[in-house]
């Protein structure tokens, strides 16, 4: 970042802080009216304070309100991590908050930070890329082995004809695949490939030689452990150095972390590896509700530093006379099957690998609160789940599968 960009930014996020403080100020001064008027939106959207229902709040520390009066989103987050509110149906609670739009109703500062943070100004960078790698993938894998399927796929599995999360992994894998038509010997580029699973999987029963990038060094060494005696190279590599040509392209799940100011040279970096009659696919996460925030400031505190969802207007804008969308296709509700069966596995797994961290308490709700978050998102349908495929235009067209 330039620096007088950085001093422009550093003193907006620094006004932003003192009026937030003046903000808590007020709260603290008018508590009961900021109290009640918290206690309404959340009656409105079928959410009780102290309710008897599992997916009503119970409050044990008033100053949860004042938290969250003044500081959103992030506010309501760590006072449920430090344990000043429970819920036993979290899932369902986020639920009926998003659909009752309870989000629109937040302090305005935090839209505007998000819209500082990703619109104006680009943190989307490498070094913050890489910092996300650091804080939540770099961690060791023992707690995502505690949750994710066999083949540890991080990414929303596709259910049909599923009986269980192995089973939705393999069966999502196996379309991404099919979709993408793919041949014996073909070259194919998985950007952002996590532990490998879908570059073995590839490998294995479609015979491509798969390339795997990845800015995680524990993704590298589990991937190439996974991957060995494979025709599969898994990478540690920032994406934007890519040069090379594929007959195929798959991103799963990554295209989260490129951001909005960074998705038209994306696509101009696949377009550009990518052979004239080759696919490229896409899986994301997007938005086509306003009821629903493009960042969260508790998962980029606490998990995505660099994370900002797509919308279903700026992806056809990045892929302007670059790409054919051929198919979008739209399996949302999977992911709140997913996000369910990853908590249920790490609800049952938590006793093997609690006693490795400081603050376990705080650790297990801080993972349950993800879980559940992202869950009800999906289930109130405020956050969608695209796979969307594209060419530079194939002769005689394209015939999707599902």
């Amino acid at each position: 970042m330039h620096p007088l960009i950085k001093i422009l930014y550093s003193s907006t996020i620094g006004a932003i802080w003192l009026w937030r403080k003046f903000v808590s100020i007020v709260v603290y001064i008018g508590f009961k009216p900021a109290k009640a008027y918290i206690q309404k939106i959340f009656r409105n959207a079928g959410v009780e304070m102290n309710g008897k229902a599992p997916h009503d709040l119970v409050v044990h520390n008033d100053w949860f309100y004042h938290r969250f009066a003044y500081d959103g989103t992030l506010g309501f987050a760590e006072s449920y991590l430090n344990g000043w509110w429970d819920c036993k149906q979290l899932d369902e609670m986020f639920s009926k908050l998003l659909r009752g739009g309870v989000y629109l109703k937040l302090p305005p500062w935090e839209k505007f930070i998000h819209y500082l943070n990703f619109d104006v100004f680009n943190l989307q960078t490498a070094a913050l890329d890489s910092e996300t790698a650091d804080l939540h993938y770099n961690q060791g894998n023992e707690v995502f082995k505690s949750f994710m399927d066999a083949n540890m796929i991080y990414t929303c599995g596709y259910w049909k004809d599923a009986k269980n999360l192995d089973e939705a992994q393999i069966h999502k894998m196996d379309l991404i695949g099919r979709k993408l038509k793919l041949k014996p010997g073909m070259r194919v580029l998985d950007v952002g490939c996590g532990w490998g699973g879908l570059c073995k999987f590839l490998a294995e029963r479609f015979g491509v030689q798969m390339t795997g990038v990845t800015n995680s060094k524990e993704g590298v060494k589990e991937g190439r452990l996974r991957c060995k005696g494979l025709n599969v190279d898994i990478r540690l590599q920032d994406y934007r150095q890519i040069n090379e040509q594929f007959d195929r392209i798959v991103t799963v799940g990554f295209f989260e972390h490129v951001g909005r100011k960074n998705h038209r040279s994306f696509i101009e970096l696949a377009h550009r590896c990518l052979s004239d009659d080759g696919i490229f696919l896409i899986q994301t996460i997007g938005l086509d509700h306003e009821g629903s925030p493009p960042v969260d400031l508790f998962m980029t505190k606490y998990f995505f530093p660099s994370f900002q969802l797509p919308d279903h207007k700026n992806i056809p804008k990045a892929i302007d006379n670059l790409f054919c969308i051929e198919d979008w296709q739209n399996f949302g509700p999977d992911y709140d099957r997913t996000l369910m069966a990853w908590h249920d596995n790490f609800v049952k797994n938590w006793h093997t690998i609690s006693h490795k961290f400081e603050n376990p308490d705080f650790i297990y709700r801080m993972w349950k609160y993800l879980f559940c978050l992202c869950a009800g998102a999906f289930r109130a349908r405020r956050a969608q789940l695209w796979q969307i495929v594209l060419t530079k235009g194939l002769k005689g067209g394209y015939v999707s599968v599902r």
